[in-house]
């Protein structure tokens, strides 16, 4: 009997040290799992935090989880692509992105990876429609609504939303539509964020195919370097790196990362100084000059800070934007259909008149 009881209260003990063992040996595979989904996970429950602030709860989650589910479209479509990508990250009142960690090769890509946002959107907040309408709750069907309001926001045809990234693979005249329409959507919602958003895309349009096609003036980038004077000293006097004279052209190559990135890399021979700039893909650069040398001290160190300038002449890459007519109707069909499909959806909803949350 003395012996049953021995084994009874051994046996937590082995449990315990089963557990610990597992955990030992998992245990770098947990937090490698958990620091790649803490970012997310995070400023997801920011967002969900945030958003009850102005709606109930329950609102507030189903929100942020049509958001996710808006978000997941894109990454199984770049991950059909075979281009990597990042995990959504949420920002409170604006939504969520993933980044790209490598270019899509043709605009066909693009708009592929940007369709999947919207088609599993969508999706999703026909799910919710169909629950809502099957169990008559009206608290769901205006989620659904959101939802449907959420993913034809996004079909908008302006940079960065969407819709711009669709209409690479339709006609880039549909930026002109998106400009037009942007602004009378602004004008109706009021909308800070979509006027930012607007008036940075009317800029970049207006910089990429009016102010700078076919003038020849180039385009400049700044960047600021900083080295260890320690290092510079043991070599040289110490007003050299300083003097005014040393400022001037600097040799430089240009090349692309496997990623898609266009790298400039330059060098300073006298001080042995190597640094990078990243210009915008397709770009002739025709000038890298180091404009300022100064000494600074930061955290009790000595150092020289560079500031180097980058001009270029950025080409648009036409044939990025080269897509088969068949693929152009395909993809505008979609395009269409489905902001059809939403504004039906919403429209099918508001004529409800159901209380708001």
């Amino acid at each position: 009997m003395s012996e049953e009881m021995k084994r009874e209260k051994r046996s937590p003990w082995l449990l315990l040290g089963a557990a610990a063992l597992f955990l030992l040996s998992k245990g770098k595979s947990l937090l490698l799992v958990l620091g790649k989904f803490s970012g997310p996970l995070i400023s997801m429950a920011v967002t969900v935090g945030a958003y009850a602030l102005i709606s109930p709860v329950w609102f507030a989650l189903g929100l942020v989880l049509l958001i996710l589910v808006h978000e997941i479209g894109h990454v199984l479509a770049a991950k059909r692509k075979g281009l990597p990508v990042s995990l959504p990250l949420f920002i409170p009142f604006i939504g969520a992105l993933i980044t790209m960690k490598k270019h899509p090769k043709d605009a066909v890509t693009e708009a592929y990876i940007a369709m999947g946002g919207p088609v599993v959107g969508t999706i999703g907040a026909l799910a919710v429609y169909i629950a809502g309408y099957a169990l008559d709750n009206p608290f769901l069907l205006v989620l659904a609504k959101v939802g449907f309001l959420i993913n034809l926001f996004n079909l908008i045809p302006i940079h960065p939303l969407d819709g711009g990234r669709i209409s690479t693979a339709v006609s880039r005249w549909l930026w002109v539509v998106g400009l037009i329409g942007g602004a009378a959507v602004i004008i109706y919602l009021r909308s800070w964020l979509l006027f930012i958003i607007w008036a940075l895309f009317a800029w970049d349009l207006y910089q990429k195919y009016i102010k700078y096609r076919g003038t020849g003036k180039p385009r400049e980038l700044q960047g600021v370097y900083e080295v260890d004077m320690h290092r510079i000293q043991t070599e040289l006097p110490s007003w050299y790196a300083f003097s005014d004279q040393q400022r001037g052209p600097l040799a430089y190559t240009t090349y692309s990362r496997l990623t898609g990135e266009q790298i400039v890399r330059f060098h300073w021979g006298t001080l042995n100084f190597q640094g990078e700039m990243e210009v915008p893909q397709g770009s002739e650069v025709t000038r890298v000059e180091l404009t300022g040398n100064e000494r600074v001290i930061k955290d009790d160190r000595e150092l020289l800070r560079l500031t180097v300038k980058v001009e270029y002449k950025q080409k648009v890459n036409e044939q990025y934007y080269e897509v088969p007519s068949a693929t152009r109707w395909r993809y505008g069909a979609a395009y269409v259909g489905l902001a059809l499909f939403l504004i039906a959806m919403i429209w099918s909803i508001q004529a409800m008149e159901l209380p708001m949350p």
